[in-house]
Order: C-alpha cells, then structure tokens, then sequence
C-alpha cells in the first residue's frame, strides 16, 4: 500500500517520514470504534468541556504544529499562527454555542383538543445525525482541516468524526490528529489517510453526513457517490468560487487598486474567497495593473497545483476572449507562480461567460471594463454561485450600489462592501457558502455558530412521559435555554 509523502513547496523537496495509507480493514475499525463511543448521548456540557480541552491542547503545542506546517505548505509562520489561533478560537465558539442552547431548536406545543384537527402535547429538538466524514483543505491546514471548523461543529453536534487528510500536509495533519485523538474519548475522532480512503469512506454505511473543502471537480465526484448510496446522505461541500468584485466609478482609485492586488496575491491567491473577477471601469485599468505588476508571487501548497494554476492561466492569455494587462514578479523557486491579470469587455464577457467565470486557483483574476455601471446590472445576476460578491462604492452612489447588491444577492452568500473577501470571521452571522458551484448547499455554512445545524436533524416526542424526555424539553426549562413554547420564543 502507497505512503503519502509531504513535500516542501519552496524547494520541492520531501520533508518529514511518510504516513501510511489507511487500509480498509483499519478505516472499518475506525468507523465502528466512532459508532461505538456514545458521544451522542453526552450532555452539551460535556461536549463544550472536551472542545476547551483540545483547543488548549492544541494551543499547548502550537510550536510544533506551526513549525510542521510552514515546512509542508511555505504559508508563512505568522499566517498559521494566526491560523492555529483561529481554529482553537473555533473550539472554543461552540463551546459557547452548546452552553446558549439556541442551537437546539427546543420547541414545545402544548395539547389542545379544541384545534382542527386537535393537537396533541408535541416537543421537538434537534438531535446528532450519527458518525460525520469531514475532508481536509489543502489551503488551510488548521482552521479548515484536521481540528477546522467542520470538525469542530460536528463535535459539538454529537456527532463523532472521522478525518480524511489532505496530502498536502500529511505530517501536519497527523500531529493535529495525535493531539484531538488523545483528548477527547476513544473514538469519537478519528483520521485516514490515502487517496482511496476517501470514497471508501463516503460510501461507509455508518457514515450518515460529509464536509468536504476542496476542488469542484473532487467535490462533484464525492457528492455523486455520497447521493448514489443505498441510503443517500447529506454532502456539503464548499467547492470553486470566483467571488466577483464591482468598482463603482466613485471608487475607482489607486488606493482600492491597491487592495485589490494585496487582496489577490494573499497567500499566493489560495483562498477560497479570492477575488478572481473584477468589474471595473475602463479608465481603471492602468491602476490596477501597476498594482498587479508591483506585487510578488509565491510557492504554491504542491506542485499539481503549481501546474494547474499555470496551464490555466496559460490557456486563458492564449484565447482572444482576454489580454494579459499585468504579471507581478515570481521567486523561480519550488513551487512558485506569477500573480497575473487579464482584461476584457463587458460585452465579449456576456457572450463568453462561461468560458471567463472559471476559478483559476491561486493569484489571477480577469477584470472586465465597463463604460457605464448600468450595464452590469443585467450581466451581474447571470454570474455562477460564488461565497462572496463586494461592491466597491462612494457615499454618492448609494442608490446605485443598492441596486448593484440586489442583483449580486441571488448569486453570492455573503455581500462586502468597501472591504475585500479574503478573510472570514468566525461569528454567529457569517454565512460562508453559496449556490452551485460555491456550495452543493446553499442553505447552509461552513464557518460561524451555524454551522452546527448541518449535523443535526429533529425529532419530535408526541406525548411523552415528562421523566423520560430530554432535560432540554422538560417542564420549567431545567437547562434555561432559548424555547418556542406554544409559539412564542422565550426560556419559558
């Protein structure tokens, strides 16, 4: 059976000892040990206890974590630092999230037999939807991988979870997974490794949820394979964003040039809320490219991704449809790329938009320049599904700017506005997701206190003797949280 071997990507060379492929024996006995450990019939308490505890554990040995890291994906010290804070600060969230209850969706109907048809006395709560599969990103190694926010919503949910590592970062992930494991109760986290684990594990009867971050075209395949099951089961995955970008004439300056190149080129452009699309008005353009051709590239997470970013990139400057207007400087080093920046008009875009809204993972974008802010407002709502769509206004153009937003708002989960996309709070009103191809769910997000509902389904008790139900739908509301009792939301 193959080793997966870490790599560093600003030199090319293998760092650290392989990790050995998860045999199908191994996977099994890691899903039925998951099955086996009882963690959702833990009280939240208990759950919001164990999230502190690993966070500190991790927190514990962030030297070794960040150092391992930076050696298997050139991100930069301070960048995962900040990362691992990040993720433990998520832990941490829902331990706050178990504690205010509202996560439950505690609902209580009391008989009444004068109704049509009559009611009887129901009590509905959200409960764990069973064993969860959570996919590991290349591009965050903490907050969005072994112990990232999918783990930690699913923990929190009572849901046990099994990990599939990212290649990418192998040694990393398998000290994350030495810590959470040696944490938390036998069991209830677990981690595989190896290419074919990842279907196998999909396609595992005892998994009943997958969160997946990664590419569209991995994700689809996953997403087929989790919906074809005897027993179909929910997959959320967050897959390609383009994350469009309008500059209203108002802001049309070289300080927003600026920052749009640095919002560009931030971690060599591998994040999921890069801003690869720029509408822009024509007389822009010559900003925008000295920005783009000031800035640096980097090393990229592995070399398949070094070769994708640039046959992409490559392809789209030979077609007619676009021109290279900017290329920032590359280091010529292990896996390093060249930030780029094309154009276009807005009416070779219309007619090509397929062709020009493809995400090219890493530090490119396509602006395409308008002469009047009019005009987009028919373009704008045809764009595919992204996570974010930002405006870029002054106060004059308000109204304008309105209109610009109701037409990105069926388009994107989340709307910016005078900032940039790159970045993304852990809050309880982040929505990170968006349709097709952003997300195979738009109904939900991947990051903030929300996203625990993906791991949870209701269930209702009609008429249930009051010692046997849930503390949580007990009469006086023992645990004082958040209920809708008899229509009206309270902690009554």
């Amino acid at each position: 059976m193959s080793a997966i071997q870490g790599y560093n990507p600003r030199t090319g060379e293998p760092f650290g000892e392989p990790i050995e492929s998860t045999s199908d024996a191994e996977l099994d006995a890691i899903v039925a040990k998951a099955v086996a450990s009882g963690w959702s019939a833990t009280t939240s308490e208990q759950r919001a206890e164990a999230l502190e505890r690993v966070a500190d554990a991790l927190d514990a040995e962030s030297e070794l974590l960040v150092s391992t890291a930076d050696s298997e994906t050139a991100l930069g010290r301070p960048r995962l630092s900040g990362e691992l804070k990040r993720t433990t600060n998520q832990l941490r969230l829902f331990a706050s999230v178990l504690r205010e209850g509202s996560y439950l969706e505690a609902t209580i109907d009391t008989a009444d037999a004068t109704t049509v048809p009559p009611r009887p006395e129901l009590r509905r709560i959200l409960r764990s939807i069973g064993p969860v599969a959570v996919f590991a990103a290349s591009n965050f190694p903490f907050a969005f991988s072994v112990a990232g926010g999918d783990t930690a919503s699913a923990l929190a949910a009572g849901s046990p979870v099994i990990v599939k590592a990212h290649p990418s970062h192998p040694r990393t992930s398998h000290e994350t997974a030495r810590i959470v494991a040696a944490t938390l109760p036998e069991g209830v986290f677990g981690i595989v490794h190896g290419l074919a684990a990842g279907p196998r594990l999909v396609q595992h009867p005892a998994v009943k949820a997958v969160g997946f971050t990664g590419s569209t075209g991995g994700g689809r395949a996953l997403f087929d394979l989790a919906t074809s099951r005897p027993e179909p089961i929910p997959f959320y995955g967050e897959l390609g964003s383009v994350n469009p970008t309008v500059i209203l004439p108002g802001a049309a300056t070289e300080e927003t040039a600026a920052g749009f190149a640095g919002s560009l080129t931030l971690g060599v452009g591998q994040f999921c809320t890069n801003p690869g699309l720029l509408f822009a008005p024509a007389s822009m353009v010559e900003a925008l490219t000295a920005a783009v051709d000031a800035s640096s590239g980097g090393p990229m997470l592995n070399e398949r991704m070094q070769q994708g970013y640039r046959s992409g990139v490559d392809s789209l400057a030979g077609s007619d449809l676009v021109e290279l207007a900017a290329t920032g400087t590359d280091p010529a080093q292990g896996y390093s790329v060249a930030p780029k920046l094309f154009t276009t008009e807005l009416k070779t875009f219309a007619a090509n938009l397929g062709t020009l809204t493809e995400e090219h993972f890493g530090p490119a974008a396509v602006v395409v320049t308008y002469t009047d802010p009019e005009e987009l407002l028919a373009v704008l709502p045809q764009l595919p599904g992204s996570l974010t769509a930002t405006v870029h206004a002054s106060a004059q153009e308000h109204e304008l700017t309105g209109r610009v937003g109701a037409a990105l708002q069926a388009v994107a989960g989340r709307l910016i506005f005078n900032a940039w996309p790159t970045g993304v709070a852990v809050a309880w009103g982040m929505q990170h997701g968006g349709p097709w191809p952003a997300t195979t769910n738009s109904l939900f997000t991947s990051v903030g206190a929300t996203a625990i509902r993906r791991w949870l389904v209701p269930v209702t008790y009609q008429s249930w003797p009051e010692e046997l139900l849930p503390p949580e739908l007990q009469a006086g509301n023992p645990l004082g949280i958040p209920r809708r009792f008899d229509g009206v939301l309270g902690t009554r």
